[in-house]
């Protein structure tokens, strides 16, 4: 086999046109067979192998400097520069990262993990080549879908603007995740066809170049042909952005990429950015073999490689998105204002459902997080009722336009926050880790968080009647607790519950821990004799007071459980405290939340045991600070 003998970049260069296609059908085959054992991003890969063959064939990384946008394609790259034996551990405990990562290899001079930053890296990049005189050079490889942000936007007019030699090649599948939306992407298909002025264009140059005329007709049709260059360039968006566009170039045919790759890189004259508009099929050969949904298959559990059929999970309860995307729709079928917006993300988010049942009502506004928020103020101001639906890690983008336009017109837009706290294989670039943090310091803002599926029922009920400003609410990934959803009815703004009565130790839970704190109460009582209660905060923001001065009073110990970064629930609860010097009795306060840190891919389970926000480890707080390791000597404490 080709592939056993490409250990590097490097190892490419021997082979000839023939065998770069060979080695691209093993390339297919060993990836997707590698990804069948473990599941994990499929589509993206298979869809530039030829690509980023032909990449590495013409330039020389790790001296040339090659972006992948998001990361999601970015696993052949990662086969061809030395990491194939290591291919079946993406996204494992202690493997590969899914994405791109500085710290992996040196081939990855830019670690991704979010979309649309690639342009803007590589042209920093770039730039710093130019000041310090060195000869590489830059590439970026950007998605269709990704390139409708609004970063994209920013560093292209950047770059058109700068005498540069940026390398940008737009790969153009017509999906992200989800199909790609919006004007740009209707441009793209235009860009993408033979226009006849393009077809008049070929057989003028064909004219001039086979047909002997006499020199002033020959000028003439070249004027000719330049006159249509021009109409046909008014057309591109990228030249008039100050680029050289090449393109479309079918992404499958290596021999004509790497014929176009060597010329850009042998003309010494460039002196602007050159975009390569490059088109393929996500999951090419596989999904069409299969017949699988290119949107299902992004990425996909364990399969069978010859048939693709996937392992399905085995859950005894809805995923908290779809108990999500239910509860909209009935309080959706009940009020005619209500709206649902997501950012490329229509099934990630559950709101595929939604757009069924009320296609008039759903905008998908493509990656776009920051126009989503401000789409959906805009949408508020009318009197409507507008529901968010963004995963917690990618509305960090959008944080100016929750303030701004937002929060300070206390307009009520409602947050529905999908992937909140811990996603495990997908690693520190889309954990929910600081939504809690972020959002409880705003004012006007009141930020929820359900135990369970029955209490997300009720907040998106509490959401859908909340006129006086902004209101969120955040679920984690996954399957949920298995509980009854009752008749769905609004929560009280502000307050908790107690749901297990005790004595000593007073547990306060914000979100999808309670169940593990409830755990950990049952440890205490049945290993430790030491009697706890249990209550749900529900808000983080405005918090329960006259719950937490209950607890305080009634307890010689209160622990706070969240799953977000430190400046959470946790600082607005102490905060208070201390404000109102409520802790006279001295009780013991201690906070549980997420270490201070980005935590590396693993599974869920393993981060919360390393994180100590299970029961193990809420346990193991309170006989820490008492420094017991019996049940007398614990009582004693409490008693004294």
């Amino acid at each position: 086999m080709l592939l056993e003998k490409i250990n590097l970049p490097i190892d490419l260069k021997h082979l000839n046109s023939d065998q770069l296609s060979d080695l691209c059908k093993e390339l297919s085959s060993f990836y997707i067979n590698s990804i069948a054992k473990i599941g994990g991003h499929l589509g993206g890969s298979l869809g530039v192998i030829e690509l980023t063959v032909a990449l590495h064939y013409v330039f020389n990384m790790p001296k040339d400097k090659l972006i992948w946008d998001v990361g999601h394609q970015s696993h052949i790259h990662k086969i061809i520069t030395g990491r194939r034996d290591k291919i079946t551990t993406l996204k494992q405990e202690s493997g590969l990262s899914g994405f791109t990562k500085r710290t992996e290899s040196v081939y990855d001079p830019f670690g991704a993990g979010h979309s649309s930053t690639s342009i803007s890296a590589a042209l920093g990049m770039e730039i710093g080549r130019i000041l310090q005189n060195k000869n590489n050079y830059t590439i970026a490889v950007i998605g269709d879908g990704a390139m409708s942000a609004g970063m994209a936007f920013e560093a292209l007019n950047n770059a058109g603007s700068l005498k540069n030699r940026l390398i940008v090649i737009l790969n153009d599948n017509q999906m992200s995740i989800s199909p790609s939306v919006g004007a740009l992407s209707n441009h793209l298909s235009k860009i993408s066809l033979p226009t006849t002025q393009q077809k008049v264009k070929d057989l003028i140059k064909s004219s001039i170049e086979n047909i002997p005329l006499k020199i002033f007709f020959k000028k003439a049709l070249k004027t000719l042909e330049n006159s249509l260059k021009n109409v046909a360039s008014s057309n591109n968006i990228f030249e008039n952005l100050g680029f050289d566009y090449l393109g479309p170039i079918d992404g499958h045919n290596i021999e004509d990429m790497v014929n176009i790759f060597e010329a850009i890189k042998s003309d010494s004259a460039i002196d602007k950015p050159v975009l390569i508009h490059v088109l393929t099929k996500k999951g090419n050969g596989f999904y069409s073999s299969n017949g699988c949904e290119e949107e299902h298959f992004h990425a996909v559990n364990k399969f069978c490689p010859e048939t693709g059929l996937q392992e399905k999970p085995k859950l005894k309860a809805p995923t908290y998105t779809q108990v999500f995307a239910n509860s909209l729709i009935r309080e959706a079928e009940k009020d005619d204002k209500i709206v649902a917006i997501t950012a490329a993300m229509a099934s990630g988010t559950g709101l595929n459902s939604f757009q069924k049942k009320f296609p008039s009502r759903f905008f998908d506004v493509g990656i776009a997080e920051q126009h989503a928020v401000t789409f959906a103020a805009g949408l508020a101001c009318e009197n409507m009722s507008p529901f968010v639906a963004i995963y917690s890690t990618f509305l960090q983008r959008a944080y100016d336009q929750v303030i701004h336009d937002v929060a300070i017109q206390k307009l009520p837009v409602r947050f529905a926050i999908d992937r909140a706290g811990l996603v495990g294989e997908d690693g520190s670039t889309h954990a929910g880790t600081f939504d809690l943090a972020f959002l409880s310091v705003l004012p006007n803002f009141v930020v929820m968080a359900p135990s369970d599926e029955d209490e997300l029922s009720k907040m998106v009920a509490t959401a859908a009647a909340y006129d006086d400003g902004p209101i969120s609410f955040r679920y984690p990934r996954g399957e949920s607790t298995g509980a009854i959803i009752t008749a769905e009815k609004t929560l009280n703004i502000g307050h908790g519950r107690i749901v297990r009565e005790g004595s000593d130790v007073a547990i306060l839970s914000l979100g999808t821990r309670l169940q593990e704190a409830i755990k950990a109460a049952e440890i205490l009582e049945s290993q430790y004799n030491v009697s706890a209660t249990v209550a749900d905060a529900r808000f983080a923001k405005p918090i329960d007071t006259k719950l937490i001065k209950q607890l305080l009073r009634n307890h010689r110990m209160l622990i706070t459980v969240e799953e977000g970064s430190i400046g959470g629930f946790a600082t607005q609860v102490n905060n208070f405290i201390l404000q109102n010097n409520l802790n006279s009795k001295n009780s013991v306060i201690k906070n549980l939340f997420l270490p201070d840190i980005f935590l590396d891919h693993a599974p869920v389970h393993s981060l919360y045991e390393r994180a100590n926000i299970n029961a193990n480890g809420i346990v193991s707080a309170v006989t820490e600070v008492f420094g017991v390791s019996n049940v007398t000597a614990f009582t004693k404490k409490i008693i004294c």
